[in-house]
């Protein structure tokens, strides 16, 4: 338990069906950009009292018995633990939580889920992880999510696959921005390295391939994140990990912004599709249906590519063409921050469904 809000705050469109004394129960990870704490901060500017749960503390412990734990069972350390303090804090008399929202793979099981449901709380997952994914898998985590009373997904290939699994409401929702970290970086004094190219996110295996591909024409992407160390072809232009505000500077004042989605877990847009624009960067996407459905034509808004080869030549010709470069990230912002996609707006869509 990490953090708690007494409902001080702008109460900007609280759903008038949760009252006022409702309590949000949020489980999800904290620090940095993750969505837990983007949801915390929502719920603090909607005037809502909430408590937040660090799914890291599903996993404390010495790491071999983390290693153990996972690579036997595919469970944290301390899975049945976690959520039962969860379900003790919704059971306790002061108690007003009415609305669970858990994020990502939440080391909650089916037990608790169904006991939760008991104490009246309305629980909702919100899936930013492909729970197929090889990587994620885990038996117990998809006996939980069919208990779920609703499961909001940023990804069309799961609906179908959470519908299979015996979920009876799935929707999507796709990703979005904090607009507390994420706003346009103010002017000055302090300059920030302005990158030809840059590339946020982990480094996977087929990234790797793609940029070793990328690069043959002389681009070097700088990136940001982790395990890019590992790969040969991209160890050279290695950043390292970087907070939130050196995030936004980077983006804002490198020329083109690649965003790549991750192939494991079936993306069709990923944080940084709303994070780029949001904070005025120019955007050269993958070519996916859901970036067509968000930003429009090619050129309206940002670019698209498929190929490691097209999205070389995409780059080279937004290097030449500033003023085009420009004009896009000016247009793809304005659609991106007028568009109810911040953190606050999907939390919002949430409430709505659990208020109805």
């Amino acid at each position: 338990m990490n953090a708690a809000s007494d409902g001080a705050g702008f109460a900007e469109d609280r759903p008038a069906a949760l009252g006022v004394d409702a309590e949000l129960l949020i489980v999800g990870s904290t620090g940095g950009t993750h969505i837990g704490a983007s949801f915390a901060r929502a719920a603090t500017r909607l005037g809502m009292q909430w408590i937040l749960f660090d799914t890291i503390e599903a996993s404390r412990g010495p790491r071999v018995l983390q290693s153990i734990a996972w690579h036997l069972a595919r469970r944290p350390l301390w899975l049945n633990r976690f959520g039962d303090q969860v379900v003790a804090h919704s059971r306790n008399r002061a108690s007003k939580t009415r609305v669970l929202v858990a994020t990502g793979a939440v080391p909650l099981t089916a037990a608790a889920i169904l006991q939760l449901k008991t104490a009246k709380v309305f629980c909702i997952n919100y899936s930013t992880d492909d729970p197929w994914n090889r990587n994620h898998r885990a038996d117990w985590q998809l006996r939980a999510l069919k208990h779920y009373d609703v499961v909001f997904t940023p990804r069309r290939a799961n609906i179908q696959d959470f519908r299979d699994l015996g979920c009876s409401d799935v929707r999507y929702l796709p990703f979005a921005y904090d607009d507390e970290l994420f706003s346009p970086p103010e002017a000055s004094s302090t300059t920030v390295p302005s990158h030809d190219v840059l590339f946020v996110g982990g480094g996977d295996r087929d990234r790797a391939a793609f940029l070793a591909r990328f690069k043959r024409d002389g681009l070097c992407p700088a990136l940001i994140g982790g395990y890019w160390s590992r790969f040969p072809e991209t160890r050279g232009c290695d950043l390292g990990h970087k907070d939130a505000g050196e995030l936004r500077a980077l983006t804002a004042a490198a020329a083109v912004n690649l965003c790549l989605v991750r192939r494991a877990n079936r993306d069709g847009n990923v944080m940084r599709s709303f994070e780029i624009p949001a904070v005025g960067g120019f955007m050269l996407a993958e070519d996916t249906p859901e970036h067509h459905e968000i930003f429009g034509a090619e050129g309206d808004k940002v670019l698209y590519f498929m190929t490691p080869e097209t999205a070389a030549e995409k780059a080279r010709w937004a290097l030449a063409n500033p003023h085009e470069r420009r004009r896009m990230a000016s247009a793809a912002r304005q659609l991106i921050s007028k568009g109810r996609h911040t953190y606050r707006d999907r939390l919002l869509q949430m409430l709505e469904v659990a208020s109805g």
